[in-house]
């Protein structure tokens, strides 16, 4: 008591005008305590205004420029002590308010009127004093609190021009920072001014009650008092000191009037019609007509016989001939053969060994040359890489909610996972997770989290506070003692205990807050020196209510390395041990929490994980198919004859060809050194397979039904056979080869490679089944004809084989019922139009995309992560506009350019970014880009402390920082007041002060320094200085699917392409610089952009060479071609269709099903194309029955029957991908091939399918085949008609 007596309230103030309450500084505040900036206080004088002049003229002049007249007619109440106490104050403000010098100017109004103002005593009432003893020993009563009158035009004016200046390294408000509490959008201009005048905030030195009152209201003020009412300025109008207005980004009055953007283009309607549907509708509807009245069934005459029926039946005679040879060779010599097949096959699978499998995603999917990869590269070669993010995102949905009544607050509603309970067991794993500590061989000694962590404050030799981990306890400076921490407090009058509640709710709205403003005065920075913003540490909040969040996020932030890093390595293990402990943590039952969680590693980790599970699914569904095939091509005419009629080795054999051809396909890529993947490993045996199994369901079924000719040798009999089939095996085969070869053009790595690896697969199953398999059922039809069973082969049985050949079950059924029920004159016609229509309409409602979560297995942790980041996070993925080389940053012009402050282009670099945010559903930016070249304007901005040079010592000269406290070793700023306010580096200071800026830790003192937030946005020529990169981070708008990520990349494209044409047009810039964004996720999703396009024309140069090598192998038959083509078309765009209905996306995996889908499709189709080409019955209807129900059978047992079993087995699969893109896919183009080669195509050929007629007179004696055709090729159609067709096609 004998140093102050607090609390004196005045009862007999005075207010006159030229008066003063208070002069002169009286020491400090001895109600402050933990003040962040010493709390200096001024004597209580009731004096005349003082008369400044000379030195105190010129600091009044510089600090309170508003209020000086000139010297000698300046009247002021502050000492230069207090003035000096003032500019340290308001230095503090200036850092972040000096980009807009209006507001500037309006904040240093305010406390320039209460401290110097010459009518003081007029516009405040001292209310609280406190005697100060003097270092003489003398004891002077000082004020500690008074009343300020202030006019609501002058301070909502002020207010206004304030609460939209931004900081460029947050890409938040200032005014957020200024407002305590409440944050920037509660603040209004009392609690602005609230806070200005609250002591406990560790700012202000004393406590000032700001009270706001209209102009020519009275009520309230004391006797002789007036409201300061002087005219505060608009942000944008320029100062009297010559400072121009504020930009846009900080004044929405000083906008331009930016256009709207278009209005989203409207649904494609027709009346109230779906306009696809309705032009489907009516185009179907005339080509049903047109078929219609096509349909009349005509003869012709011999002038009719073309070049192209001769071609067509020559073709089938030389190809005939030549594999009936072939066949009748590999028959005879099975035991060379097979060896020989052996020997080639083993050359070729050696190279496996040196296989190299492709597991990045984005290596798969993401072509080299792509623009994404270009940027990618770009990035990775001039920044570090994305940092790995390791992130708990937790719950606690049974904690009940409960009420706090706070003094300061009022009565607030905590959801029930904001308890201290929960937070100290959040803090006690955190910490646990942070002690994570083993042997490194890398390193070879203990490696921890400080060795790999993300330490934007200390990168190069961090410790363990050092490294950035964000979460709620940060608040607390990971803390149990500040969690704990209580306090009373008073506040009018009031006193109540204050505890971690009352400072969670201040951090919260105000995370740049180095102290509070309750008594317990704590910091809201994390233990690593930087803010923790209130979106990653808590989620699952509407409209800014924290207090309300369902969820605490907890992240750990690590540095990437490249993989030949040797501290990627420790970073994967720091991440597997993490998981380890987050897993325990599950487990215990003791748990408090629901939580997900990821690693950077677990993506990768779950795919390898569930490609490992699946690996057996993939063996059984393999196991199922050859069981299907082993026992499908048997005979079986008795009971008895059973195992020597049956085919198991034969299949076998059949299934070792796909094998064989699929590890010759893999050991050839792995010898040239073509890159190898596991979608490769999955889908490839898959298409072979149902290749390979219709070839070989065609050849026995043809045998079998095919009676052996007298004195014909058996070898000669499967010679004759594969002379009948092989044409139409190299038809399919050769057209699935050249679709595959041309399919390899694509772009997409994953693409091209699995259709080189599907061409030379089909290609050598084609040659193996040629050569190996001929053999094998050579040395089977032996085993058969000798009566030895299959298994035991020494065994014979006395059973007969049957003198008429086996026609199975479905060769029957289908003759009989199934072909003449779908080809009589109704059905035909409704199974035509159904059919042509179902085409249709879901084409253009698929998806594209394909949402991350599906890469899953269903069983991953990473499902639930997903559903959480969805579900909690408030804020999307970070993106960075990146700067090429050419830009002149250092010239004023390239400085406007780019910068959003005062005096920059309305239109600049990141002015865009800005107008961009104020249409986020457009797109997609959150929150303006972070500017280092504003941010760096500011630093050099005399009016802050932060850019100075010592004047003396041993670096005199040099970079001064703003925590140097010595009083005159800094004294000088690094630039000098501009006349105007706009401050503009010359190229030399630009250059000489930008390393300081980048190197510069901020803190309380200087803010703006760029340590942390841009010292890796930079990068320059280490020779020439030049900025050769450099980078502005923004935010998008959380992005939940892959739609959305794809439009945020192309918006963002979109607003980069026009931030690059204007910034071109700088004086100097060469027309190759470019803005491009950038962030991890563009990589994967920029193949949504031009997916559909790339689908397109892989898709067709696969249909085209089907086409065309159709009408070779039938003798350029082009109507059956096109018939062919058609249906194969029907097939592709039905699957399209159907996806839409059963929820499949439209990506790179369903690209490479649907190039699948067009192999299969030859098979259901090419083989019954050829079948009714060559069939010799009377009319076209007969023909397509005889094609249905002979072919039709073999391509339903060889390829619906053999891919269906091994289909449904994929459907238990974990791996979502393969559930989806290969159970449902697969399963969809198989069922369409089948209805298509079954119901569709007969029905198709039977209205537009060829067929030839000679009217000749065969009952002459004299009758001659026409020229260039043989005998067997004609037969009766009719009473007196020839037709002639293919070689040796004599169904039933």
């Amino acid at each position: 008591m004998s140093y102050f007596c607090l609390l004196k309230v005045l009862t007999s103030a005075q207010h006159e005008p030229g008066y003063c309450s208070f002069y002169e500084d009286c020491g400090l505040n001895p109600a402050v305590e933990g003040a962040l900036i010493p709390p200096r206080v001024p004597c209580k004088d009731y004096r005349k205004a003082v008369n400044v002049t000379g030195d105190h003229y010129e600091l009044f002049k510089s600090v309170c420029p508003m209020f000086a007249h000139g010297e000698g007619n300046t009247l002021a109440c502050c000492s230069i002590r207090q003035l000096t106490a003032l500019q340290s104050s308001l230095t503090l403000s200036k850092a972040v308010l000096i980009r807009c010098p209006s507001c500037a100017d309006n904040f240093a109004h305010i406390h320039c009127a209460t401290t110097c103002s010459p009518n003081q005593s007029q516009i405040l009432k001292i209310t609280k004093t406190a005697n100060i003893t003097q270092p003489t020993g003398i004891v002077k009563e000082a004020v500690v609190g008074y009343e300020a009158y202030i006019s609501t035009n002058f301070s909502d004016a002020s207010f206004r021009s304030c609460k939209n200046v931004r900081i460029p390294a947050t890409g938040g408000y200032a005014i957020a920072t200024m407002c305590g509490r409440y944050g920037s959008t509660l603040c209004t201009p009392q609690r602005w001014l609230d806070f200005q005048g609250d002591s406990s905030n560790g700012l202000a030195p004393l406590d000032i009650n700001f009270k706001l009152l209209s102009d020519g209201q009275t009520a309230g003020l004391p006797p002789g008092a007036v409201l300061f009412a002087d005219k505060a300025l608009n942000c944008n109008e320029t100062t009297p000191t010559g400072g121009e207005a504020c930009s846009c980004q900080d004044c929405e009055q000083s906008c331009p009037a930016v256009p709207q953007p278009p209005p989203l283009p409207k649904p494609f309607m027709i009346g109230r019609l779906d306009g696809v549907l309705v032009i489907s509708i009516t185009i179907f509807s005339c080509i049903f007509f047109l078929i219609m009245c096509y349909v009349i069934e005509h003869k012709i005459s011999p002038k009719d016989v073309t070049c192209s029926d001769k071609a067509s039946l020559a073709t089938q005679e030389f190809l005939g001939s030549l594999f009936q040879t072939w066949g009748t060779i590999m028959a005879r010599y099975p035991l060379i053969v097979l060896p020989v097949c052996l020997v080639v096959v083993l050359v070729f699978a050696v190279g496996i060994k040196d296989i190299e499998l492709t597991t990045d995603p984005v290596q798969l999917w993401s072509a080299p040359e792509s623009r994404a990869m270009r940027e990618k590269a770009f990035h990775d070669a001039h920044f570090d890489p994305f940092y790995r993010t390791n992130q708990l995102i937790l719950t606690a949905p049974d904690q009940p909610s409960h009420y706090y009544d706070s003094l300061l607050f009022g009565e607030q509603n905590f959801s029930g996972i904001i308890s201290k309970d929960l937070i100290i067991e959040l803090l006690e794993l955190q910490q646990k997770i942070q002690a994570i500590e083993f042997w490194s061989d890398d390193l070879n000694r203990t490696a921890s989290l400080k060795d790999v962590c993300y330490a934007p404050l200390n990168p190069d030799n961090p410790s363990l506070t050092d490294c950035a981990v964000n979460s709620l306890p940060q608040y607390f400076q990971n803390s149990i003692d500040n969690l704990n921490a209580k306090a009373n407090m008073t506040e009018l009058g009031v006193t109540k205990e204050v505890d971690w509640r009352d400072h969670f709710i201040y951090c919260v709205n105000s995370p740049l807050s180095f102290k509070d403003i309750t008594a317990l005065g704590m910091s809201c920075m994390a233990d690593y020196g930087g803010p923790v913003f209130p979106f990653l540490a808590v989620g699952g909040y509407e409209n800014e209510g924290y207090i309300t969040a369902e969820a605490l996020i907890l992240t750990f932030s690590l540095n990437n390395y490249a993989r030949t890093d040797v501290k990627f390595k420790v970073a994967e293990e720091w991440e597997r041990r993490f998981l380890k402990i987050v897993q325990e943590y599950q487990k215990n039952p003791n748990t408090n929490f629901t939580f997900a969680y990821m690693a950077e590693r677990s993506l990768e980790d779950e795919i390898n994980r569930t490609t490992a599970e699946d690996i057996p699914i993939f063996m059984i569904s393999y196991a199922v198919i050859f069981l299907y095939i082993a026992v499908a091509l048997g005979e079986y005419s008795s009971c008895k004859r059973i195992l020597v009629d049956s085919k198991f080795l034969v299949g076998l054999g059949g299934i070792l060809v796909v094998g064989c051809s699929v590890i010759a396909s893999m050991g050839f890529y792995a010898w040239i050194g073509f890159p190898s993947s596991l979608i490769i490993l999955q889908v490839v045996p898959f298409l072979v397979l149902a290749v390979g199994a219709d070839n070989i369901f065609i050849f026995v079924l043809e045998y079998q039904r095919d009676m052996r000719r007298p004195g014909e040798t058996r070898e000669e009999h499967i010679g004759r056979v594969l002379g009948n089939v092989a044409p139409s095996m190299l038809l399919c085969s050769l057209s699935e080869c050249v679709c595959f070869f041309l399919g390899a053009l694509s772009t997409m790595p994953a693409v091209k490679s699995f259709a080189l690896y599907a061409a030379l697969a089909v290609f050598m199953d084609f040659i193996l089944q040629m050569t190996a398999f001929v053999a094998l059922l050579s040395l089977d039809a032996r085993r058969q004809d000798a009566n030895r069973c299959e298994i035991a082969c020494c065994v014979t049985v006395e059973t007969p084989r049957p003198s008429e050949p086996n026609q199975g079950i479905l060769l029957p059924l289908m003759k009989k019922y199934y072909a003449p029920a779908l080809l009589n004159p109704v059905s035909r016609m409704v199974v035509f139009l159904a059919m042509f229509f179902a085409c249709v309409f879901l084409l253009f409602h698929v998806k594209v995309g394909l949402n991350q979560e599906l890469a899953m297995p269903s069983d991953s942790y990473m499902l639930d992560y997903f559903e959480y980041l969805y579900k909690y996070f408030e804020v999307g993925v970070p993106t960075y506009f990146i700067t090429t080389k050419g830009f002149n940053f250092t010239s004023e012009e390239g400085i406007n350019a780019v910068c959003s402050s005062v005096g920059c282009d309305q239109f600049s670099f990141t002015q865009k970014i800005r107008y961009a945010t104020e249409y986020p559903e457009r797109s997609y930016m959150a929150i303006p880009a972070s500017s280092w070249v504003d941010d760096y304007i500011d630093w050099l901005n005399p009016g802050s402390k932060c850019c100075r040079i010592y004047t003396a010592g041993p670096n005199k000269d040099e970079f001064c920082p703003a925590n140097e406290t010595g009083l005159f070793t800094c004294a000088k700023k690094c630039m000098s007041i501009p006349e105007n306010g706009v401050l503009r580096p010359s190229v030399e200071d630009f250059n000489r002060f930008l390393p300081d800026f980048l190197s510069n830790r901020p803190d309380l003192q200087c803010p703006k320094g760029g340590l942390g937030a841009y010292d890796k946005a930079v990068v320059r020529d280490k020779e020439t200085g030049e900025i050769i990169a450099s980078r502005f981070m923004a935010y998008h708008t959380p992005l939940v699917n892959s739609q959305e990520f794809t439009g945020a990349l192309e918006k963002a494209r979109e607003l980069a392409h026009n931030i690059t044409l204007t910034m071109r047009n700088v004086t100097g810039t060469p027309q190759d610089f470019e803005v491009f964004p950038y962030t991890v996720t563009y990589v994967y999703y920029e193949q949504y952009l031009t997916i559909v396009n790339e689908g397109l024309f892989n898709i067709a140069v696969c249909l085209i060479p089907t086409f065309v090598v159709c009408c070779i192998l039938l003798g350029m038959d082009l109507r059956s071609g096109f018939l062919n083509l058609l249906t194969i078309v029907m097939i592709t765009v039905d699957t399209v269709g159907v996806m839409t209905l059963w929820g499949i996306d439209f990506n790179a995996v369903a690209l490479i099903n649907l190039v699948t889908a067009v192999g299969i499709s030859v098979e259901f189709v090419s083989h019954l194309t050829r079948s009714f080409a060559l069939s010799i019955r009377p009319t076209k209807v007969e023909r397509a029955k005889e094609a249905t129900a002979n072919m039709g059978s073999a391509v339903f047992a060889g390829v619906a029957m053999t891919n269906l079993p091994g289909i449904v087995v994929l459907a238990f699969a974990k791996a979502q991908l393969i559930q989806i893109f290969f159970f449902r896919l697969n399963l969809v183009i198989t069922l369409l091939g089948l209805v298509h080669g079954l119901v569709f195509l007969p029905v198709l050929l039977s209205f537009l399918g060829m067929y030839s007629c000679l009217n000749m007179d065969y009952s002459d004696d004299n009758f001659h085949t026409p020229p260039g055709f043989h005998s067997k090729y004609l037969k009766l159609c009719s009473e007196d008609e020839w037709s002639f067709y293919g070689f040796g096609m004599t169904w039933g």
